[in-house]
């Protein structure tokens, strides 16, 4: 693993052996552009006479006192640990370092912006990086109190989980910010911010009668794109949301959200502090989709400072606890308390479609996942996690009843708030308030992993009528576990030109074979639905009838949810070489115009059409059917309403396919404004999008890439430029991008995944091919030498999945095989990266035999 590791071993030793009670952490941020200097004064408590450590990953440790002893730094510092030893019942232990900003989103991310020249600072501390900033011990149970002082130059403004006080001077152009106190927290939900950001103010009143002060902020040079009254309407509604639904006020002192540069995730719950990806401040225009996915991530973190930061997990084994309840949560209030009141629809298609499919791969977990040290939990943010977690509540709320769901999780942070819990002190609280025991249902849906597959066997009298319905439930053969399911089968047919239910029956569903005897005598719908309503977490299958019913005619289905059933199981069955993957095709190509109203569902079709494309059509067929899918997408994107959403989206998938001539230049048509889309302006990023489509193609070259790079001289032009020079689908282009990103590593690590995905940009998947047995040869390197994230980078986004599966498949199985040792996290992904393959080659025949 890229860093220094921490079993759960050592740190439920360390927790037995050490009570922390604050810490006073001091940074001088004035030193220039590669380090700062830390100093941490931290008092616990320990047994008389024990030995334990501090974590603190420094380039350089200056000083360490333990209780007034000064103790020789290059004896008790590697780099990584800090060794103490001989501690009394009291110790107050002091260390100095000089720490390293960093350039990958992990401890003090720095940047500067290209269009000022201002440099911007921001911390990220999850999993196990605040160590890089201050010494600490890292881990989630040992819970303090921390007080920041922070020295910067006097322009800035500088942000942590307690209020920004006023600064005092501090020499010339310098200032320096003393903070109060936090509450108890994890260090890894701490927090410092600062630079020149600009900043938004509002508040709001709390439900205990506190005014709350709210703060957006972002870089300077991106004020005039910051819809901050936006964002404050949304942190708004979900404050009200929460407070009423956990019957808690908010627990911190204020709440400020921050957009910052060069960010690794969607966002980081810091308490008070909250840091987002940058790319939700929106510069250009983009899918409404990607507005409701900025308000879903805001209550995300929103419900955090209850799920997460007030109650804390006591190791990452029960990450869930955090993240599934956020997302629950989330989903609930944006449906709940803002526009965007189908977003369970939005979580259907979106959310759960993660969930089954990192549920059916070889690394698939338990919710409750064996986290054995922090290797572990570096891969573990996936969708078990977060999507199957989350769907897993909402079939739980079902099963207990909202009422006592909602009055158990009052009493959860009621008992524990501001301490860390286990999943055994969740399930005590909803058994008190449910009167249900709750062990039998967490050992089979928290505790156990995959997924089950529902299938309708049905029998038609000659009346058509249903003589016979029972719903079929399987299981994995690596996950032999059948699973209760409280859902709803609906039954939809023709009336009047569309598609509606005329019948719903709910029932529960448990073990290999469950009769439904309530729909027998009914008439024979066009479409059979199992899980309406999208009650249970299972893959649902589509009889022939109702698959039929589906490609032919999807869009005449009135309710959004049930079309987005059908869809996700559509999906999965082209997924799991059921159905032809030109079924698909033809039913996203046919229906996605339907979905119009759902600016989220047109998202994920036209995600999974081009991974559908790319994966699961036969090598031989690619390149006629992706031309014809460019075609007919820019049909539909001609005749879809004008300044649409919908009008967007499908100018933007139908740029991603583009391949003839024709198809070329009416991309080159829309760009230059030479036969523009009537509605339709070509903003910066649409731009961008437009001419990296036609380089992938070799229908423009550098020259042109180049122009418009310095017209958009910022940080996010660079990084789309990269992407552009990338995609030149030239021989030498690749070597070097490969030489740059591999063999040197001398692409700024801010650059590298934009380098990625311009290298993986091509029409003619022969360019690649030289570079197969190459990446088996750098992985390991690679995942020795870099950081977690850079490494995953690589690891996940250059794997050779375009090219000849069966040849990928024996080279991945043999690394596999010579590679028993290597560390974990690796040999996960690389497993990963193997079944991706083989489920597309078995797509792949499907495709050929379907057309033959």
């Amino acid at each position: 693993m890229p860093g220094t590791n921490l079993t759960r071993d050592e740190a439920r030793q360390r927790a037995e052996l050490v009570a922390v009670d604050s810490y006073d952490v001091t940074l001088d941020l004035t030193r220039g552009a590669d380090v700062f200097t830390t100093t941490t004064v931290v008092r616990f408590r320990a047994a008389e006479g024990a030995s334990t450590w501090l974590d603190l990953v420094a380039p350089s440790v200056t000083e360490v006192e333990v209780n007034g002893e000064r103790r020789d730094p290059s004896a008790v510092a590697d780099g990584a640990r800090v060794a103490l030893d001989g501690l009394a019942e009291e110790n107050v232990v002091r260390v100095v370092a000089d720490g390293a900003y960093m350039t990958t989103g992990e401890g003090l991310h720095r940047f500067v912006d290209p269009v000022d020249d201002e440099v911007y600072l921001y911390s990220q501390f999850e999993v196990a990086d605040a160590r890089r900033v201050f010494a600490v011990f890292e881990q989630p149970d040992l819970k303090a109190t921390f007080r920041f002082t922070v020295t910067a130059p006097d322009h800035w403004t500088v942000v942590s989980v307690q209020p920004t006080p006023e600064p005092t001077t501090a020499g010339p152009g310098r200032a320096t910010w003393s903070f109060e106190p936090t509450p108890r927290l994890a260090p890894y939900v701490t927090a410092v911010v600062a630079g020149p950001y600009h900043r938004v103010d509002g508040e709001l009143t709390s439900s205990d009668g506190r005014t709350v002060p709210l703060g957006v902020l972002c870089r300077a040079s991106l004020a005039e794109h910051l819809d901050a009254e936006e964002v404050l309407d949304v942190t708004r509604r979900g404050f009200a949301h929460y407070e009423r639904l956990f019957d808690l006020p908010y627990p911190f002192a204020k709440y400020d959200q921050l957009f910052v540069p060069e960010f690794n995730a969607g966002a980081m719950e810091n308490a008070g502090a909250v840091t987002f990806l940058e790319d939700y401040v929106f510069r250009s225009r983009v899918p409404e989709a990607m507005v409701e996915r900025r308000a879903v991530t805001i209550l995300h973190e929103l419900a955090h400072m209850w799920f997460g930061d007030l109650v804390t997990m006591r190791w990452w084994d029960d990450l869930w606890l955090n993240e599934s309840f956020a997302e629950y949560a989330s989903t609930q209030a944006t449906a709940e308390a803002t526009r965007w009141s189908d977003a369970w629809t939005t979580f259907s298609i979106m959310e759960k479609s993660w969930a089954y499919r990192q549920d059916q791969l070889p690394s698939t977990h338990p919710v409750v996942a064996d986290i054995r040290d922090l290797e572990d939990v570096e891969v573990n943010f996936d969708g078990i996690t977060y999507a199957k977690g989350a769907s897993v509540l909402t079939q739980l709320v079902s099963w207990v009843g909202r009422e006592h769901f909602d009055e158990g999780v009052r009493r959860y942070f009621r008992r524990h708030a501001y301490g860390s819990t286990q999943l055994a002190d969740l399930l005590v609280e909803l058994e008190a308030t449910s009167g249900r025991d709750l062990r039998s249902w967490s050992r089979v849906w928290l505790e156990q992993a995959g997924v089950t597959t529902l299938r309708p066997e049905i029998t038609v009298d000659d009346e058509g009528r249903i003589a016979s319905l029972a719903v079929l439930q399987e299981a994995p053969a690596e996950h032999p576990v059948l699973r209760p399911h409280r859902l709803a089968v609906g039954c939809y047919e023709r009336v009047d030109d569309r598609l509606r239910r005329t019948h719903r029956v709910e029932l529960d569903v448990d073990g290999e074979r469950t009769e439904v005897p309530d729909l027998v005598g009914v008439p024979r719908p066009d479409l059979l639905l199992l899980n309406d309503d999208d009650l249970a977490y299972a893959k649902v299958r589509l009889d022939p009838t109702s698959l039929a019913t589906a490609v032919a005619d999807l869009p005449l289905v009135e309710d959004g949810l049930a079309r987005a059933l059908v869809w996700g199981a559509v999906w999965d069955m082209t997924r799991d070489a059921e159905t032809p993957v030109a079924d698909f095709v033809e039913l996203v190509l046919r229906g996605v115009t339907a979905e119009q109203a759902s600016s989220s569902v047109v998202l994920v079709l036209l995600r999974q059409l081009g991974s559908a494309l790319r994966q699961y059509v036969a090598q031989e067929h690619r390149e006629a059917v992706r031309a014809e899918v460019a075609g007919r997408l820019l049909e539909l994107t001609r005749s879809a309403p004008p300044g649409s959403d919908l009008q967007l989206q499908l100018l933007r998938a139908s740029a991603a396919h583009a391949a003839t001539p024709d198809q070329l230049s009416a991309l080159r048509g829309v760009l230059d404004g030479r036969a523009p889309l009537p509605g339709l302006a070509v903003d910066v990023d649409l731009g961008w999008e437009l001419l990296t489509a036609l380089v992938a193609a070799g229908d423009a070259g550098e020259d042109e890439v180049r122009a418009m790079a310095d017209r958009d001289d910022t940080a996010r032009g660079r990084r789309l430029a990269v992407t552009a020079l990338a995609a030149r689908p030239e021989p030498a282009v690749k070597e070097e991008v490969w030489a740059s990103v591999v063999d040197r590593g001398d692409t700024p690590v801010v650059l590298q995944g934009a380098a990625i995905d311009g290298f993986t940009r091509v029409r003619d998947v022969a360019l690649l091919a030289p570079f197969v047995d190459r990446y088996f040869d750098a992985v390991e390197r690679v995942w020795a030498e870099r950081t977690n994230e850079t490494a995953q980078q690589v690891v996940l986004g250059l794997f050779p999945d375009q090219g000849d599966g069966a040849d990928v498949v024996a080279r991945t199985t043999a690394w596999l095989d010579a590679h028993p040792d290597a560390p974990s996290g690796l040999r996960r992904l690389t497993a990963e990266n193997r079944d991706g393959v083989l489920r597309a080659q078995r797509a792949q025949e499907l495709d050929r035999r379907s057309r033959a």
